[in-house]
């Protein structure tokens, strides 16, 4: 029986996750009584003023969590959350990894994906950088605990500190874009997905960000027809598409279509931005894709809503994706009863609609982040969209 190449891999990554003491959960509550066993009360809670502290303060609340997390203690504990990301990312990742001489592994962490690498292709020259002393320190003694000689560690911030050497790939996981709490550029209005150019709106999302300089430095320090492997929390298309014209912009191009991340971090579905392989100074054969993903709201059709109506509970039609503002359009013979646009200082609209349509009572909503909602419900239960579209109102003024 012949035994797919990839499966080979895996086993080789899994092997080395239980190396590093992770374990792959799909239970929350089995994995919450394991972490309660591993670490104490004090320990849990410190974590958690810590993590809190990333989520709402600056780089050096950011470097202060890495530096707690890095404790070889808390490292299994913790990041056994993330233990189908590093398959995604790490199965990905080594596809790549054959053809190159020197590789940079830009805000590697500890290190669990990075000695993986050195492992598979001892051939390799590989670089970590990372800002957190703790969890380069750690990576240092895992790298000597393995043996590794292909492998070094430096703690590096570039955006305080230049970086020094050039490489033929880059990789960059989660370290470009790490402000998840940005919600990126808005459309041009709440009419359209297409974000348009605008050259200043572009460079302030770079620059408050600081996606600008380290994207900058890594560059800097790619070999010309190098390539560059990038994956961030990019989905929403808001941060998607400035976040791929930075790309661009540097002059790095698709070597592939993107292709979306997808796993679980234990129970909860996790969708993250795609997986891009980037070329630098090459001519471009993949195009850029600016338009929303796909989603799962269908179409409308007069049967849909004739199977729905034999449930009394449910709206005859009910759509929350980008999908809705092509059913939206076509209902062209509707009458608007009730309509509210809210237009903020920098821009940002909101649109809520409320109107009827061959006897048929419909609700829409529709803002400049890409956020869609179409319901249509019949005649006789029409008040309940009208009180859904005060709730609304009121929440906008």
């Amino acid at each position: 029986m012949l035994v797919d190449a990839n499966d080979g891999v895996r086993e080789a990554l899994r092997e080395h996750l239980a190396w590093w003491g992770l374990r792959h959960f799909t239970s929350d509550r089995d994995y919450f009584l394991w972490q309660r066993q591993r670490l104490s009360v004090e320990e849990l809670n410190r974590l958690r003023i810590h993590a809190e502290r990333k989520r709402t303060g600056n780089h050096v609340d950011e470097t202060a969590f890495y530096d707690l997390a890095a404790h070889p203690k808390i490292v299994p504990a913790l990041y056994s959350q993330r233990y189908e990301y590093y398959e995604a990312i790490g199965l990905r990742t080594m596809a790549h990894l054959g053809k190159a001489w020197d590789i940079l592994d830009f805000g590697c962490g500890p290190g669990i994906l990075t000695t993986l690498y050195a492992r598979r292709f001892p051939d390799v020259n590989l670089v970590g950088i990372d800002r957190s002393a703790s969890s380069i320190a750690l990576a240092q003694q895992k790298t000597k605990d393995l043996g590794l000689r292909n492998l070094r560690f430096i703690c590096l911030d570039i955006e305080r500190e230049s970086l020094v050497g050039s490489f033929d790939m880059v990789l960059a996981t989660h370290a470009l874009l790490q402000a998840e709490q940005d919600p990126g550029i808005p459309s041009e209005s709440w009419k359209t997905f297409d974000r348009g150019d605008d050259p200043a709106r572009q460079t302030a999302f770079e620059r408050r960000t600081g996606l600008a300089i380290r994207l900058d430095s890594l560059c800097q320090a790619l070999r010309p027809h190098g390539r560059m492997i990038v994956s961030e929390k990019t989905r929403q298309l808001a941060r998607r598409i400035p976040f791929q014209r930075a790309l661009a912009g540097r002059g790095l191009q698709l070597a592939h279509p993107a292709d979306p991340i997808q796993y679980r971090s234990i129970e909860e579905p996790v969708e993250d931005g795609p997986f891009y392989v980037l070329n630098k100074g090459h001519q471009v054969t993949v195009a850029w894709d600016e338009l929303p993903e796909l989603d799962d709201g269908t179409l409308f059709t007069l049967n849909a809503m004739l199977a729905n109506s034999i449930d009394p509970n449910e709206p005859l039609y009910e759509n929350h994706g980008p999908s809705a503002q092509v059913v939206w359009e076509e209902l062209t013979e509707r009458t608007i009863i009730h309509e509210l646009t809210r237009e903020e200082p920098d821009g940002r609209q909101v649109h809520v609609e409320l109107g009827i349509v061959d006897e048929t009572h419909y609700l829409y909503c529709a803002n400049t982040f890409d956020q869609r909602q179409l319901v249509m419900i019949e005649e006789a239960r029409a008040t309940l969209l009208e009180a859904y579209y005060q709730e609304i109102i009121r929440g906008l003024t």
